[in-house]
């Protein structure tokens, strides 16, 4: 099965980066294809390298590069990312800004749309 996954909460404060990021692994070992990761509202804040993470903690945002280097495809949403200071310049490695018609094409090359947070 193909999933694409819409991220739409920021890191460490909610669960839904985690639990997004852990269903990728599941899903991955089970053979399942995933299409892509769309960040939105807050959910871009996961694809910020400006996050300085104590050394006992987990790198929420290097995990997401981490996907993204075995070709998963990380599209942070324009207009979220413009709204919270995030550019080009900030943006994780493997990641890429792109418009809202980028999930709707998300969605159609999916078979499901699984959405993390609110």
């Amino acid at each position: 099965m193909k999933f694409g996954i819409l991220v739409q909460e920021g890191p460490y404060n909610h669960q839904a980066s985690d639990s997004a990021y852990n269903f990728i692994q599941a899903a991955l070992e089970k053979g399942h294809e995933i299409t892509g990761v769309f960040f939105y509202n807050d959910g871009v804040i996961n694809t910020t390298k400006l996050m300085d993470i104590p050394a006992d903690d987990r790198h929420i945002s290097k995990r997401w590069s981490d996907l993204g280097a075995k070709g998963i495809q990380l599209i942070v949403c324009v207009a979220a990312a413009k709204r919270r200071g995030i550019n080009p310049d900030v943006l994780i490695e493997n990641a890429r800004i792109d418009g809202l018609g980028q999930l709707s094409e998300l969605c159609i090359e999916s078979d499901r749309l699984i959405t993390f947070g609110d």
